[in-house]
């Protein structure tokens, strides 16, 4: 069961990313990267550093560690969208190794600065291959970085998340295209809400989803109704994510009080 939902989740962010292959704007950009990170990591921490990101997408996060001037990126895309990936990152081609491979296909070189994994884990069901190969990629001292959906400030999401998967993990992409534009108008009133109301994740509807496209507004809610897996993690599961592998010196950030930034270093 944990290998087919894997493999499933694998396709099904292949075919969101290659129908939705854009990473223009804030979407892609050091600002949104930053507010993913900061305070622990920022894009010009990985200056002259190598680096890997493991489900680099569409590339947009290969396009920062490009643009902050990381020596070298490897960048690790295991669905159809690498294709996509190749052709977004062209600008950086000479500094990229791409591995169209899981993210436990990382070589244990270790001899990378930072290993960045952006909204990747929660989508495996089994994270610890992953981790691991990760820790065997990192030198000593080098820093794994990971962002993950929490549970902790998203009850009442994924209350009403629950009540939709059960229909949008089930059909096909076009019919989730027309999901999604019947709940947008809704979505959008109530983001707008967010702007003057103390409602739940309005933070994050003001620092992210206002100063995205309408478009990308869209992409985000398929992304979240698309994957055939997704864990919500405790702020102790995220901890241990990291901890259980031997990373030290681990620090956590509750990103707009509805996700976890996890930071650990290779001892």
């Amino acid at each position: 069961m944990t290998r087919h939902l894997e493999t499933r989740t694998i396709a099904d962010f292949g075919e969101q990313w290659t129908e939705y292959p854009d990473a223009a704007g804030f979407f892609g950009s050091a600002a949104l990267f930053n507010d993913f990170f900061n305070p622990l990591v920022c894009d010009r921490d990985v200056t002259g550093c190598r680096v890997a990101d493991i489900g680099a997408g569409i590339g947009r996060f290969v396009n920062v560690f490009g643009e902050a001037g990381a020596a070298h990126i490897i960048a690790v895309e295991p669905s159809e969208a690498f294709r996509v990936l190749k052709g977004n990152t062209t600008r950086f081609r000479d500094r990229i190794t791409y591995l169209n491979t899981t993210g436990d296909g990382l070589p244990a070189a270790g001899d990378l600065d930072y290993v960045f994994m952006i909204g990747v884990l929660h989508h495996i069901p089994n994270p610890d291959p992953v981790v691991a190969a990760a820790s065997g990629a990192l030198r000593g001292g080098g820093k794994l970085a990971i962002w993950l959906y929490g549970r902790e400030g998203n009850e009442l999401y994924l209350t009403v998340a629950r009540s939709l998967w059960w229909l949008t993990r089930r059909v096909p992409h076009r019919s989730l295209e027309h999901i999604v534009r019947i709940i947008y108008p809704l979505f959008w009133c109530y983001m707008t809400a967010c702007r003057w109301l103390p409602l739940p994740l309005a933070e994050y509807m003001r620092k992210v989803m206002l100063r995205l496209t309408p478009t990308k507004r869209r992409v985000v809610i398929y992304d979240q109704l698309n994957p055939a897996f997704a864990k919500y993690y405790t702020r102790e599961e995220a901890h241990g994510v990291l901890a259980r592998h031997g990373f030290v010196d681990i620090r956590l950030h509750h990103r707009h009080g509805i996700s976890w930034t996890v930071v650990g270093s290779k001892p």
